[in-house]
């Protein structure tokens, strides 16, 4: 291998998640756009004297230089390449939940640069508390998407075209069946989705069922940590050198399919 493949330059990239490595150093996961999810060794940033622990924080568009041709790279420089999403309360954890889901679910060192266009997009969104339940639900359909699993919201899994008059079940496997005799999505409301149109109650909530059936057929079973501390809190205190210690209160188009939802929970 040459060494310019081994070496990247530049790089625009958002810290999903840090651990501490040793006295002063973290392992790191970052969101790249170019070479997706990367691990990188970056020496020294927890320091008492260190004038780069920007490199730890998450939601922060940074231009990293790292080389290396394993799972593990070396971090050597690293520069902010824009302002902060200053995310703060319900969104902040609306932001941990992207990052862990980014983090579970995308195979290292694949490019995902539309999905990458997303994240940053979504981040600029979830600042805005009437966005963020449509902003988590367009992010989880294109994660999906990008990774070849999305869900046809236009089609049964026959491939006869969805009824709004008819229900529906819903499996990853074999995606959606008419139901006569039981309770079930409505065509309607599938439909409503196929075009991104979450202005409706009804519709919100259906996306949320649908999508934690969707991707906890990729979860392999174990639970997302973000969400669990999203339930509890205020009992939740950091731990020194990780990832959540690093965040900072800060302020934060998506796409034409966001509109204001009233009443909305994620």
């Amino acid at each position: 291998m040459t060494a310019s493949a081994k070496r990247a330059e530049q790089q625009l990239s958002f810290a999903l998640h840090s651990r501490p490595y040793r006295e002063t150093s973290a392992l790191v996961d970052y969101f790249s756009c170019n070479h997706g999810v990367i691990r990188a060794l970056v020496k020294g940033v927890r320091g008492a004297r260190s004038r780069q622990r920007h490199l730890l924080q998450p939601f922060q568009c940074l231009e990293l230089n790292w080389h290396g041709s394993g799972d593990l790279k070396t971090l050597y420089q690293g520069d902010l390449a824009g302002p902060p999403s200053l995310l703060q309360g319900r969104s902040l954890w609306c932001g941990l939940y992207l990052n862990e889901l980014t983090l579970r679910l995308l195979p290292q060192s694949d490019p995902h640069p539309k999905l990458f266009a997303y994240y940053q997009l979504a981040l600029e969104r979830l600042a805005d508390p009437q966005q963020q339940e449509v902003v988590l639900r367009i992010y989880e359909r294109q994660l999906l998407q990008q990774l070849g699993f999305g869900v046809d919201f236009q089609h049964a899994g026959s491939g006869c075209r969805i009824e709004p008059a008819r229900s529906y079940r819903y499996d990853p496997q074999q995606g959606f069946a008419p139901v006569d005799d039981q309770p079930g999505y409505s065509g309607a409301v599938l439909l409503a989705l196929a075009e991104n149109d979450y202005q409706r109650a009804e519709v919100r909530r259906a996306a949320k069922q649908l999508m934690r059936q969707a991707l906890a057929a990729h979860l392999g079973g174990r639970p997302l940590h973000s969400r669990e501390l999203f339930q509890r809190r205020g009992d939740f205190k950091p731990a020194e050198g990780s990832l959540y210690s690093a965040l900072k209160p800060a302020e934060g188009s998506l796409y034409s399919a966001l509109k204001p939802a009233e009443g909305s929970s994620s």
